[in-house]
């Protein structure tokens, strides 16, 4: 018998999905008692929903996973971090999703439309049934254990790194680990990654000064307001699993691009850090002419248009979680906005 080709894997998992979305909205749905996973625990949900305080979700379940958010940015104006390095949180894991009851109910339809193919079907009920390595959806064990499935990361269905979680359903006992050899199963660092990415923090716009229009040659002071620039922090966990993980991203510089090579920032590397829990000084009056801790000199007028001066805050991102001594470290995040700075030439006058 020929092996199984890649569409017919993919008309498998087609398959597959039809089935849970059936269980899941109830139009094949098992009786009140499957719905109950690991000593009487409600099993994991594949829909996605929240709860909000008035003023924003600050509860969400997606999956297995739910992120609590009430310490997260929140407004019109955040957005999510960008790792500093290539790395990506994941864009699919691994957790609970069946009882071996309701497995059952999801393989068999499958099996019994011979729409997958007579190889992959018999491999599938060998595996599953037959006792190698498990049998008859190990029903022996029900409520010591759970089949482990994958999910897609919300908002990152389109991403192909979504397909990288190709394994088959697995079982692991209550209270043991996944399988190490499956790096996207949930542990409180999956977790922790997973929370990074629901992360959100505020739009950088610093204050500048002294105010109206810059002027050439003189040096424009930079620095942001306190009440925006906070560490937030998202916790996501998996109550069934009792794991928790929470991720807290702290601000740890800004680096100002004037937006021109006509231009000499402050510091001259352009990053300015943060001394005393800010970024740079606000501006005093009378201090037109010193050299600010952050800000930018314009060495040429903008005419008739603007410059656009971008800041960008780097985070600095750190997680704990269930069974983790002291935090541990993931890539820094960058966040930045843009503005409009208008540098005018100094108007001399001639008497």
């Amino acid at each position: 018998m020929p092996a199984l080709t890649s569409l017919t894997r993919v008309l498998a998992v087609t398959a597959v999905t039809a089935v849970i979305a059936a269980v899941v909205t109830g139009t094949t749905g098992p009786a009140v008692a499957d719905n109950k996973i690991g000593g009487g625990a409600q099993s994991p949900s594949t829909e996605a929903h929240g709860e909000s305080d008035g003023s924003g979700t600050v509860s969400a379940t997606a999956g297995a996973v739910v992120f609590e958010r009430s310490k997260n940015g929140s407004g019109t104006s955040v957005g999510p971090v960008a790792a500093a390095t290539n790395w990506t949180p994941p864009a699919c894991y691994y957790a609970p999703k069946y009882t071996p009851e309701q497995l059952r109910k999801v393989k068999e339809p499958v099996w019994e439309a011979e729409s997958t193919g007579y190889q992959w079907d018999g491999e599938q009920r060998d595996k599953y049934v037959n006792g190698h390595p498990y049998k008859d959806f190990n029903k022996e064990k029900a409520g010591e254990g759970y089949w482990w499935d994958s999910y897609v990361t919300p908002g990152r269905e389109g991403d192909p790194g979504a397909l990288d979680c190709k394994e088959d359903t697995f079982w692991v006992d209550t209270g043991d680990d996944p399988p190490a050899d499956i790096p996207q199963a949930i542990t409180p660092e999956v977790l922790a990654q997973l929370a990074y990415a629901e992360i959100r923090v505020p739009t950088t716009e610093v204050e500048l000064r002294p105010e109206g229009a810059t002027k050439v040659n003189l040096p424009t002071w930079a620095w942001l307001d306190a009440t925006d620039f906070s560490p937030v922090s998202v916790t996501a966990s998996v109550p069934m699993l009792g794991v928790e993980a929470t991720t807290t991203a702290e601000p740890v510089s800004v680096r100002i691009d004037p937006g021109t090579e006509d231009a000499q920032p402050y510091p001259a590397s352009g990053v300015c850090e943060v001394v005393n829990g800010r970024i740079g000084e606000p501006y005093e009056q009378g201090r037109a002419d010193e050299t600010p801790p952050c800000g930018v000199k314009y060495l040429r007028s903008s005419g008739d248009g603007s410059y656009q001066l971008k800041a960008t805050v780097t985070w600095k991102i750190h997680w704990t979680g269930t069974g983790v001594a002291g935090e541990q470290r993931l890539p820094d995040g960058n966040f930045g906005g843009e503005q409009d700075v208008v540098v005018q030439e100094i108007q001399a006058v001639n008497r």
